[in-house]
C-alpha cells in the first residue's frame, strides 16, 4: 500500500503553555499579525513545492500550538495555497487541531467552510480537577459542549485524554474512558502523560511535589486502555492511537508508513523524497525568527539533510513497528538493501515481543509495544 503524501502546517501560538508540554508551542501577549504569518506559510509551502513538484497531496494537518486560534480566513489561505501548488484528491483528509474553549468553538463552522473536514479536540481530561492541573483553560462542561458541535460540523471527529495522571487508578480510567467513548466519532488518541526536561512539570517531579503512576501501575493503565477500547469497537490501529475501522488518521499513517510529507511553518519537520535521496527537514523554531526568514528566503529551513541508508531504515523501523500491521519486510529489504537479522528476529518472537505474520509482515505484540525502543534498536543493530 502507498503511504501517500501529506503536509503538515505548523502554527505555533497558544493562549497559554500547558506545564506538560515541551511541543513548539509559544504565548504572546499581542496577537500575532495573522495577514503577515498567513502570506509566510504560503510562501513556504510554494518554495517547498518548486523543490517537490507535482505531488499528490492525501492529507493535511494543521498542528500547534493551537490551530484553532488561526482565523478562518488564515486557514483558507494555507489550504487555497496547498490546492494551488499541489493536486489534492477528492478524498484528502484535511484535520485541524482544536482546544474545547468556547470562543475556538465559535470559530468550528468557518474551518469547516474554509476546507477543514476532520477535527482533533484537545480535550485531555474529563475531570475539571485534573483539567486545571494539566493547565487547561476549558473545563468538562466546556469540553463537552465543543464535542457536540464539532460532530454537528465535521464529518470526522477525535479527541485526546491523557492518562497515567497523578493519584489516577485503573478503575477512574476504565470509568473515564468509557465516558469518552460515549461521546467520540470514530477516533480516540490516548496518551500516557510523561514528563519532559524543560517543563514546568519536570521540576515539579525532580522535587517530589508531583507524583505519577509507578512502572507496574502505569502498565495496567495501558492494558485498561487496550481492553476497554476494543470492546467499543475502537482498538488500537498504533500505540497511542484506537480507531473505528477505516476511521484511522490518514495524515499519521503517512509518518508511521513512512510517506514523505512537507513541514511547514515555525518548528515543523519535513521528509522529502527529491532526487538525490530522503530529506531530513527543519525549520526555525522561533515564530518571529521563522517569519523573518521566509520573508528574505522564501523558507524558515535550518536544517536540510540527505539522510543515510542507515538512517532511513532505522527510522522505517521505529515508525512503522508502532503500527499494529507492523511493517513489510520486503520493503524494508529495499530501503535497507539487506534482509533483518535472521537470528535477532527470531529471538524476538521467541520472547513474545514480535510476530511474523502473512504477506512477510512483523508485528509487535502488545507486550513489545511496551518496550518498542528496545525492539527496534535490537532489530536495527
Amino acid at each position: 500500500m502507498s503511504p501517500g503524501f501529506g503536509v503538515y502546517v505548523h502554527w505555533p501560538f497558544c493562549a497559554a503553555k500547558c506545564p506538560y508540554c515541551d511541543f513548539n508551542s509559544h504565548v504572546r501577549h499581542r496577537a500575532p499579525d495573522q495577514v503577515r504569518f498567513a502570506n509566510a506559510l504560503a510562501r513556504e509551502i510554494r518554495t517547498t513545492a518548486k523543490r517537490a513538484p507535482g505531488m499528490k497531496v492525501d492529507s493535511i494537518f494543521l498542528g500547534g500550538g493551537t490551530p484553532s486560534l488561526m482565523d478562518p480566513a488564515t486557514v483558507a489561505v494555507v489550504l487555497d495555497t496547498i490546492a494551488d501548488v499541489w493536486t489534492v484528491t477528492g478524498d484528502a483528509e484535511i484535520t485541524m487541531e482544536a482546544n474545547p474553549s468556547s470562543v475556538e468553538a465559535a470559530r468550528f463552522a468557518g474551518y469547516r467552510a474554509a476546507g477543514v473536514n476532520r477535527l482533533s479536540l484537545g480535550v485531555q481530561a474529563l475531570s475539571d480537577t485534573d483539567l486545571r492541573l494539566l493547565g487547561r483553560l476549558h473545563d468538562v462542561k466546556k469540553a463537552l459542549a465543543a464535542i457536540e458541535i464539532a460532530r454537528a460540523t465535521f464529518p470526522r471527529l477525535s479527541f485526546d485524554l491523557i492518562y497515567a495522571r497523578p493519584g489516577q487508578s485503573v478503575a477512574d480510567w476504565e470509568r473515564e474512558l468509557g465516558t469518552a467513548l460515549g461521546y467520540t466519532c470514530d477516533h480516540l488518541s490516548l496518551y500516557q502523560l510523561t514528563i519532559e526536561e524543560g517543563t514546568p512539570f519536570f521540576d515539579l517531579h525532580a522535587r517530589g511535589k508531583l507524583q505519577t503512576p509507578d512502572p507496574d501501575l502505569a502498565a495496567d493503565l495501558y492494558a485498561a486502555t487496550l481492553a476497554v477500547t476494543a470492546a467499543h469497537g475502537l482498538p488500537a490501529y498504533e500505540i497511542s492511537n484506537h480507531a473505528a475501522p477505516g476511521a484511522e488518521c490518514r495524515h499519521n499513517l503517512v509518518y508511521w508508513r513512512y510517506g514523505a510529507y512537507a513541514g511547514i511553518g515555525p518548528g515543523a519537520h519535513g521528509r522529502l523524497d527529491l532526487t538525490d535521496g530522503r530529506h531530513a527537514t527543519v525549520t526555525e523554531r522561533h515564530p518571529e525568527t521563522w517569519l523573518d526568514a521566509v520573508e528574505a528566503r522564501g523558507d524558515g529551513l535550518v536544517e536540510d539533510v540527505v539522510l543515510t541508508v542507515e538512517e532511513a531504515t532505522d527510522e522505517f523501523l521505529l515508525m512503522g513497528l508502532r503500527l499494529a500491521e507492523g511493517i513489510d519486510l520486503a520493503r524494508y529489504e529495499a530501503l535497507s538493501g539487506r534482509p533483518l537479522n535472521p537470528r535477532r528476529l527470531a529471538d524476538l518472537v521467541g520472547y513474545g515481543l514480535v510476530s511474523e505474520g502473512p504477506g512477510r509482515r512483523v508485528r509487535a505484540t502488545p507486550q513489545g509495544f511496551a518496550v518498542l525502543d528496545a525492539v527496534v534498536a535490537d532489530l536495527a543493530a
